[in-house]
Protein backbone atom coordinates (compact mmCIF):
# COMPACT_ATOMS: atom_id res chain seq x y z
CA UNK A 1 0.00 0.00 0.00
CA UNK A 2 1.28 3.47 -0.51
CA UNK A 3 -0.58 4.81 2.58
CA UNK A 4 -0.87 2.57 5.52
CA UNK A 5 -0.91 3.06 9.22
CA UNK A 6 -0.42 0.60 12.35
CA UNK A 7 -1.41 0.31 15.78
CA UNK A 8 1.16 -1.06 17.67
CA UNK A 9 0.64 -2.46 21.42
CA UNK A 10 4.88 -2.08 21.94
CA UNK A 11 7.37 -1.39 19.63
CA UNK A 12 10.75 -2.86 20.30
CA UNK A 13 14.47 -1.00 19.34
CA UNK A 14 14.59 -3.30 16.10
CA UNK A 15 10.96 -2.94 14.89
CA UNK A 16 11.34 1.06 15.13
CA UNK A 17 14.76 0.88 13.10
CA UNK A 18 12.91 -1.56 10.25
CA UNK A 19 9.97 0.45 10.13
CA UNK A 20 11.85 3.66 9.29
CA UNK A 21 13.88 2.09 7.12
CA UNK A 22 11.01 1.35 5.40
CA UNK A 23 9.54 4.69 4.82
CA UNK A 24 7.46 4.96 7.87
CA UNK A 25 7.19 7.40 10.72
CA UNK A 26 5.23 7.98 14.10
CA UNK A 27 1.83 10.11 14.31
CA UNK A 28 0.76 10.42 17.58
CA UNK A 29 1.13 6.33 19.03
CA UNK A 30 0.37 5.31 15.53
CA UNK A 31 3.74 4.56 12.70
CA UNK A 32 2.34 5.32 9.36
CA UNK A 33 3.78 6.06 5.71
CA UNK A 34 2.78 7.58 2.77
CA UNK A 35 3.93 8.82 -0.30
CA UNK A 36 1.52 11.80 -1.42
CA UNK A 37 0.60 14.71 -0.09
CA UNK A 38 -1.75 17.50 -0.41
CA UNK A 39 -1.47 21.23 -0.19
CA UNK A 40 -3.37 24.42 -1.14
CA UNK A 41 -5.19 22.45 -3.41
CA UNK A 42 -1.68 21.45 -5.11
CA UNK A 43 -0.42 18.03 -4.80
CA UNK A 44 3.27 16.53 -4.02
CA UNK A 45 5.32 13.89 -3.52
CA UNK A 46 6.54 13.17 -0.03
CA UNK A 47 10.59 12.06 0.35
CA UNK A 48 12.02 10.36 3.35
CA UNK A 49 15.04 11.15 4.24
CA UNK A 50 17.72 10.12 6.53
CA UNK A 51 21.45 11.04 7.66
CA UNK A 52 24.24 8.98 7.96
CA UNK A 53 25.57 9.78 11.54
CA UNK A 54 28.90 8.63 10.60
CA UNK A 55 29.24 11.20 7.93
CA UNK A 56 28.09 14.03 10.20
CA UNK A 57 31.55 16.33 9.76
CA UNK A 58 31.02 19.47 11.43
CA UNK A 59 29.31 22.05 9.20
CA UNK A 60 29.74 25.83 8.93
CA UNK A 61 25.88 25.92 10.04
CA UNK A 62 26.48 23.96 12.81
CA UNK A 63 29.27 26.32 14.28
CA UNK A 64 26.60 29.15 13.90
CA UNK A 65 24.17 27.49 15.54
CA UNK A 66 26.35 26.48 18.79
CA UNK A 67 27.76 30.09 18.77
CA UNK A 68 24.41 31.80 18.00
CA UNK A 69 22.57 29.52 21.04
CA UNK A 70 25.95 29.51 23.21
CA UNK A 71 24.25 31.75 25.92
CA UNK A 72 21.64 28.97 26.58
CA UNK A 73 21.24 26.43 28.64
CA UNK A 74 20.69 22.51 26.88
CA UNK A 75 19.11 19.83 28.76
CA UNK A 76 18.48 16.10 27.20
CA UNK A 77 16.14 13.89 29.62
CA UNK A 78 13.17 11.16 29.18
CA UNK A 79 9.81 13.67 26.75
CA UNK A 80 7.79 14.70 29.42
CA UNK A 81 4.49 16.73 28.87
CA UNK A 82 3.63 19.59 30.68
CA UNK A 83 2.19 22.79 30.92
CA UNK A 84 4.72 24.90 30.20
CA UNK A 85 5.33 23.08 26.97
CA UNK A 86 2.07 22.91 26.32
CA UNK A 87 2.16 26.80 26.96
CA UNK A 88 5.51 27.25 24.86
CA UNK A 89 4.23 24.51 22.32
CA UNK A 90 0.76 27.32 21.74
CA UNK A 91 2.54 30.48 21.36
CA UNK A 92 4.39 28.33 18.56
CA UNK A 93 1.84 26.97 16.93
CA UNK A 94 -0.16 30.63 16.71
CA UNK A 95 2.74 31.95 14.52
CA UNK A 96 3.70 28.66 12.00
CA UNK A 97 2.02 29.38 8.42
CA UNK A 98 1.12 25.04 8.62
CA UNK A 99 -1.43 23.81 10.62
CA UNK A 100 0.44 21.62 13.47
CA UNK A 101 -1.34 19.86 15.85
CA UNK A 102 -3.88 21.05 18.60
CA UNK A 103 -1.50 20.21 21.55
CA UNK A 104 1.59 18.27 22.45
CA UNK A 105 -0.72 16.06 24.09
CA UNK A 106 -2.08 15.32 20.73
CA UNK A 107 0.63 15.45 18.76
CA UNK A 108 2.58 12.67 20.80
CA UNK A 109 -0.41 10.79 21.92
CA UNK A 110 -3.37 11.16 19.92
CA UNK A 111 -6.08 9.69 22.17
CA UNK A 112 -3.33 7.29 23.73
CA UNK A 113 -2.43 7.58 27.02
CA UNK A 114 0.42 5.08 26.94
CA UNK A 115 3.91 5.92 24.63
CA UNK A 116 4.81 2.68 23.20
CA UNK A 117 7.72 4.76 21.89
CA UNK A 118 10.87 5.45 23.78
CA UNK A 119 11.24 9.37 23.43
CA UNK A 120 13.45 12.03 24.92
CA UNK A 121 13.16 15.87 24.98
CA UNK A 122 15.71 18.34 24.35
CA UNK A 123 15.23 21.54 25.85
CA UNK A 124 16.82 25.46 25.74
CA UNK A 125 16.31 27.49 28.46
CA UNK A 126 17.53 31.11 28.44
CA UNK A 127 18.03 32.47 32.38
CA UNK A 128 15.54 29.31 33.27
CA UNK A 129 12.91 30.23 30.87
CA UNK A 130 12.40 27.51 28.72
CA UNK A 131 12.46 28.99 24.70
CA UNK A 132 12.72 25.26 22.91
CA UNK A 133 11.90 22.27 23.44
CA UNK A 134 12.33 19.00 20.67
CA UNK A 135 11.52 14.90 20.68
CA UNK A 136 12.74 12.33 19.18
CA UNK A 137 12.45 8.56 19.61
CA UNK A 138 15.29 5.89 19.97
CA UNK A 139 15.49 2.38 18.11
CA UNK A 140 18.30 0.12 18.43
CA UNK A 141 20.25 1.73 15.40
CA UNK A 142 18.07 4.74 14.33
CA UNK A 143 16.84 7.78 16.00
CA UNK A 144 13.92 9.70 14.73
CA UNK A 145 13.17 13.21 15.25
CA UNK A 146 9.46 14.07 15.70
CA UNK A 147 8.89 17.55 17.02
CA UNK A 148 10.36 20.96 17.41
CA UNK A 149 9.18 24.37 18.53
CA UNK A 150 10.05 27.29 19.76
CA UNK A 151 9.14 30.86 21.19
CA UNK A 152 8.79 33.14 18.53
CA UNK A 153 10.54 36.07 20.46
CA UNK A 154 13.72 33.69 19.77
CA UNK A 155 13.28 33.29 15.64
CA UNK A 156 16.45 35.15 15.29
CA UNK A 157 18.19 32.18 16.78
CA UNK A 158 17.42 29.75 14.33
CA UNK A 159 16.19 27.57 16.96
CA UNK A 160 14.31 25.08 15.39
CA UNK A 161 17.32 24.34 13.44
CA UNK A 162 19.26 24.31 16.73
CA UNK A 163 17.37 21.66 18.12
CA UNK A 164 17.84 18.89 15.42
CA UNK A 165 21.32 19.75 15.38
CA UNK A 166 21.04 18.34 18.91
CA UNK A 167 19.31 15.74 18.38
CA UNK A 168 21.38 14.87 16.05
CA UNK A 169 24.69 15.26 17.52
CA UNK A 170 23.42 13.30 20.63
CA UNK A 171 22.72 10.54 18.60
CA UNK A 172 25.87 10.46 16.74
CA UNK A 173 28.20 10.41 19.56
CA UNK A 174 26.19 7.75 21.25
CA UNK A 175 26.71 5.21 18.53
CA UNK A 176 23.51 5.50 16.55
CA UNK A 177 23.87 4.65 12.39
CA UNK A 178 21.16 7.04 11.17
CA UNK A 179 18.95 9.78 12.21
CA UNK A 180 15.46 10.09 10.62
CA UNK A 181 13.99 13.95 10.07
CA UNK A 182 10.33 12.77 8.14
CA UNK A 183 10.23 13.81 4.66
CA UNK A 184 10.85 16.49 2.12
CA UNK A 185 8.32 17.78 0.01
CA UNK A 186 9.71 18.57 -3.85
CA UNK A 187 8.44 22.28 -5.03
CA UNK A 188 7.08 23.28 -1.30
CA UNK A 189 9.55 25.53 0.42
CA UNK A 190 8.67 25.03 4.15
CA UNK A 191 10.13 21.81 4.66
CA UNK A 192 13.23 22.66 2.95
CA UNK A 193 15.30 23.46 5.92
CA UNK A 194 16.03 19.89 6.31
CA UNK A 195 17.95 19.51 3.08
CA UNK A 196 20.41 22.10 4.89
CA UNK A 197 21.45 19.52 7.52
CA UNK A 198 24.58 18.23 6.99
CA UNK A 199 23.24 18.05 2.90
CA UNK A 200 26.97 15.31 2.28
CA UNK A 201 25.42 12.45 4.72
CA UNK A 202 22.00 12.47 3.57
CA UNK A 203 20.04 9.74 1.70
CA UNK A 204 16.44 10.13 0.63
CA UNK A 205 13.59 6.54 0.17
CA UNK A 206 13.63 5.92 -3.56
CA UNK A 207 10.07 4.28 -3.93
CA UNK A 208 10.78 3.09 -7.13
CA UNK A 209 13.66 0.73 -5.99
CA UNK A 210 12.75 0.65 -2.06
CA UNK A 211 15.88 1.25 -1.36
CA UNK A 212 17.65 4.71 0.12
CA UNK A 213 20.01 6.40 -2.21
CA UNK A 214 22.53 9.48 -1.95
CA UNK A 215 20.87 12.79 -1.83
CA UNK A 216 23.17 13.66 -4.98
CA UNK A 217 21.38 11.43 -6.85
CA UNK A 218 17.99 12.80 -6.58
CA UNK A 219 15.75 14.42 -9.18
CA UNK A 220 12.58 16.50 -8.71
CA UNK A 221 11.87 15.34 -12.31
CA UNK A 222 11.66 11.59 -11.22
CA UNK A 223 9.39 11.88 -8.10
CA UNK A 224 6.49 9.25 -7.70
CA UNK A 225 4.05 12.12 -8.83
CA UNK A 226 5.78 13.15 -11.55
CA UNK A 227 6.64 9.69 -12.89
CA UNK A 228 2.93 8.73 -12.46
CA UNK A 229 1.99 11.86 -14.26
CA UNK A 230 4.20 11.48 -17.14
CA UNK A 231 3.30 8.13 -17.98
CA UNK A 232 0.06 8.38 -17.46
CA UNK A 233 0.01 12.04 -20.14
CA UNK A 234 2.21 9.32 -22.68
CA UNK A 235 -0.83 6.70 -22.17
CA UNK A 236 -3.54 9.32 -22.20
CA UNK A 237 -2.27 10.80 -25.93
CA UNK A 238 -1.55 6.80 -27.09
CA UNK A 239 -5.13 6.46 -26.53
CA UNK A 240 -5.63 9.96 -28.19
CA UNK A 241 -4.21 8.55 -31.50
CA UNK A 242 -6.45 5.53 -31.32
CA UNK A 243 -9.72 7.94 -30.71
CA UNK A 244 -10.28 7.21 -27.21
CA UNK A 245 -10.70 10.21 -25.16
CA UNK A 246 -9.40 10.00 -21.69
CA UNK A 247 -8.40 12.27 -18.82
CA UNK A 248 -6.29 12.38 -15.57
CA UNK A 249 -7.43 12.75 -12.27
CA UNK A 250 -6.16 13.65 -9.13
CA UNK A 251 -7.34 11.16 -6.57
CA UNK A 252 -8.22 13.42 -3.24
CA UNK A 253 -9.18 10.21 -0.89
CA UNK A 254 -5.40 9.11 -1.55
CA UNK A 255 -4.58 8.72 1.74
CA UNK A 256 -8.04 7.65 3.28
CA UNK A 257 -6.53 4.50 4.50
CA UNK A 258 -4.59 6.97 7.53
CA UNK A 259 -7.77 7.42 8.79
CA UNK A 260 -8.23 4.37 11.69
CA UNK A 261 -11.66 3.76 11.39
CA UNK A 262 -10.65 3.27 7.62
CA UNK A 263 -7.24 1.48 7.65
CA UNK A 264 -8.65 -1.90 7.44
CA UNK A 265 -10.21 -1.85 4.22
CA UNK A 266 -6.66 -1.39 2.16
CA UNK A 267 -8.44 1.37 -0.20
CA UNK A 268 -7.23 2.51 -3.68
CA UNK A 269 -4.78 4.86 -2.70
CA UNK A 270 -2.90 6.08 -5.66
CA UNK A 271 -2.73 10.02 -5.87
CA UNK A 272 -3.25 9.72 -10.00
CA UNK A 273 -5.03 7.37 -12.45
CA UNK A 274 -6.16 7.62 -15.72
CA UNK A 275 -9.93 7.45 -16.63
CA UNK A 276 -11.35 6.79 -20.02
CA UNK A 277 -14.41 7.16 -19.76
CA UNK A 278 -17.19 8.67 -17.60
CA UNK A 279 -17.62 7.23 -14.14
CA UNK A 280 -20.86 5.89 -13.86
CA UNK A 281 -23.28 6.19 -10.23
CA UNK A 282 -23.50 2.99 -7.95
CA UNK A 283 -21.37 0.57 -10.52
CA UNK A 284 -18.05 -0.84 -11.03
CA UNK A 285 -15.96 1.02 -12.82
CA UNK A 286 -12.36 0.77 -14.20
CA UNK A 287 -8.96 3.22 -14.69
CA UNK A 288 -5.56 2.84 -15.13
CA UNK A 289 -2.94 3.80 -12.80
CA UNK A 290 1.04 3.49 -13.39
CA UNK A 291 2.99 2.01 -10.55
CA UNK A 292 6.41 3.14 -10.21
CA UNK A 293 7.38 0.18 -7.76
CA UNK A 294 6.89 -2.54 -10.25
CA UNK A 295 6.92 0.03 -13.61
CA UNK A 296 4.18 -1.22 -14.86
CA UNK A 297 0.55 0.46 -16.08
CA UNK A 298 -2.60 -1.33 -13.96
CA UNK A 299 -6.24 -1.55 -15.57
CA UNK A 300 -8.17 -1.87 -12.67
CA UNK A 301 -11.26 -2.46 -11.48
CA UNK A 302 -12.80 -0.45 -8.92
CA UNK A 303 -15.60 0.55 -6.99
CA UNK A 304 -17.38 2.70 -4.35
CA UNK A 305 -17.32 2.34 -0.45
CA UNK A 306 -19.05 5.54 -0.15
CA UNK A 307 -20.52 8.43 -1.80
CA UNK A 308 -18.95 11.66 -1.00
CA UNK A 309 -20.43 15.61 -0.95
CA UNK A 310 -17.76 16.92 -0.93
CA UNK A 311 -16.82 18.46 -3.98
CA UNK A 312 -14.02 18.47 -6.25
CA UNK A 313 -10.56 20.95 -6.17
CA UNK A 314 -10.69 21.45 -9.51
CA UNK A 315 -12.05 20.10 -12.76
CA UNK A 316 -8.68 17.56 -12.60
CA UNK A 317 -10.08 15.96 -9.40
CA UNK A 318 -11.70 13.26 -8.27
CA UNK A 319 -13.78 13.40 -5.14
CA UNK A 320 -16.99 11.66 -5.94
CA UNK A 321 -16.58 8.50 -3.88
CA UNK A 322 -14.05 6.30 -1.82
CA UNK A 323 -12.69 3.63 -3.77
CA UNK A 324 -11.93 0.39 -3.22
CA UNK A 325 -10.01 -2.46 -6.15
CA UNK A 326 -11.74 -4.99 -7.05
CA UNK A 327 -9.86 -6.68 -9.17
CA UNK A 328 -6.74 -6.27 -11.11
CA UNK A 329 -7.31 -7.03 -15.49
CA UNK A 330 -4.09 -6.68 -16.69
CA UNK A 331 -1.00 -4.78 -16.97
CA UNK A 332 1.56 -3.93 -19.02
CA UNK A 333 5.42 -1.87 -19.21
CA UNK A 334 4.92 0.00 -22.78
CA UNK A 335 2.25 2.91 -23.04
CA UNK A 336 1.65 1.61 -26.25
CA UNK A 337 0.88 -2.00 -25.24
CA UNK A 338 -1.67 -0.50 -22.75
CA UNK A 339 -3.97 1.18 -24.97
CA UNK A 340 -4.13 -0.97 -27.78
CA UNK A 341 -5.61 -3.43 -24.75
CA UNK A 342 -7.76 -0.86 -23.86
CA UNK A 343 -8.92 0.22 -27.05
CA UNK A 344 -9.86 -3.29 -28.48
CA UNK A 345 -11.30 -4.20 -25.12
CA UNK A 346 -13.93 -1.16 -25.59
CA UNK A 347 -14.83 -1.90 -29.01
CA UNK A 348 -14.97 -5.36 -28.38
CA UNK A 349 -16.77 -4.68 -25.39
CA UNK A 350 -14.84 -7.17 -23.57
CA UNK A 351 -15.53 -4.83 -20.61
CA UNK A 352 -18.90 -3.15 -19.93
CA UNK A 353 -19.96 -1.50 -16.90
CA UNK A 354 -21.47 -3.68 -14.37
CA UNK A 355 -24.25 -2.07 -11.54
CA UNK A 356 -23.41 -2.49 -8.02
Amino acid sequence: MLAQVHFPQSLSGEELDRYLSEGWFRMGQTIFTTNFLNFKQQFYSAIWLRIRLKECAPTRLEEKLIRLNSGFSVELTKAKIDQEKENLFARYRAQVSFEPSSSLQALLFGRATENVFDTLEVTVRDNGKLIGCGFFDLGKKSTAGISSFYDPDYKKHSLGKFLIHQKILFSRDRGYEFFYPGYFVPGYSPFDYKLKIYPTAQEYFDLATSRWQPMHQFSADETPLAVMHRKLEALSQQLKSLQVPSSILRYEFYDANLVPDLSHMELFDFAVFLQYFDFFENAINSLVVYDVRDQRYHWMIVKSVWKSDQLAQADDSYAAHLLKVEEEVISATDATEMAEILAMAIRSKVFSQKLG
